[in-house]
């Protein structure tokens, strides 16, 4: 389970929201204890979620923040084990679910280890809709939109900027998706900024490929 849940922070944040955004909406499928997910769990992912936030924003970040994200994240991450646990355990919880959100188990299907990824996503932007973005990805230099073999999902790092990103560590904000396109969202006041944008493959067990060009899109 080790590469279950990852040890970088922003790598852990995005595992931790496919594996809990599919438990919610299967909670009671899933037969999972929704007196400790709703009153333990999910609160402590919330305050993580929060002071996870706050430390991306270099502007703000200090050794307090740094201090309370830290706190979050061990707090959290004790009940996040479980909750995987249990879903392994779950006879009601197939292995085609715990695939989609990259558990390690051995329950059959699971396909035997896949190398990490050595392509990088390419990607086509959809700005047909008003203060909506999205980006289509597909492997780099493929003619067919399907995910390479092995692979869980995309990883996208991403912000607002005036000025084109030098480095991928300048765009603060990461996401991660298991089937295209990514889609965001923005307020009125967003339209005309700049999305600036890159992306990576993810296997199965959370093995991250090369990221990609960095890209750009203008808010509709």
């Amino acid at each position: 389970m080790s590469k279950t849940i990852p040890r970088k922070d922003a790598d852990f944040d995005e595992v931790q929201a496919v594996i809990t955004t599919k438990t919610t909406q299967n909670l009671g499928n899933w037969m999972i204890d929704a007196l400790w997910y709703n009153n333990q769990l999910i609160p402590a992912q919330s305050r993580w979620t929060m002071d996870w936030t706050a430390w991306q924003n270099p502007n703000t970040r200090t050794s307090l923040i740094t201090f309370t994200k830290n706190e979050a994240r061990k707090n959290y991450e004790p009940l996040l084990r479980k909750l995987v646990e249990m879903l392994k355990s779950s006879s009601l919880v197939t292995p085609a679910d715990l695939k989609e959100m990259g558990i390690l188990t051995d329950k059959g299907g699971g396909g035997g280890h896949h190398p990490a990824p050595n392509t990088y996503p390419d990607a086509d932007i959809d700005s047909s809709t008003i203060r909506r973005l999205g980006i289509h990805f597909f492997d780099h230099g493929s003619k067919s939109h399907a995910k390479p073999h092995g692979i869980h999902g995309a990883g996208i790092r991403w912000g607002l900027r005036e000025e084109a990103p030098t480095d991928i560590n300048l765009l603060n904000n990461s996401s991660f998706v298991t089937h295209s396109p990514f889609t965001f969202d923005f307020n009125e006041a967003d339209r005309g900024k700049t999305l600036w944008f890159c992306l990576c493959w993810e296997n199965t067990t959370g093995e991250k490929g090369p990221w990609g060009e960095i890209g750009s899109a203008i808010i509709p």
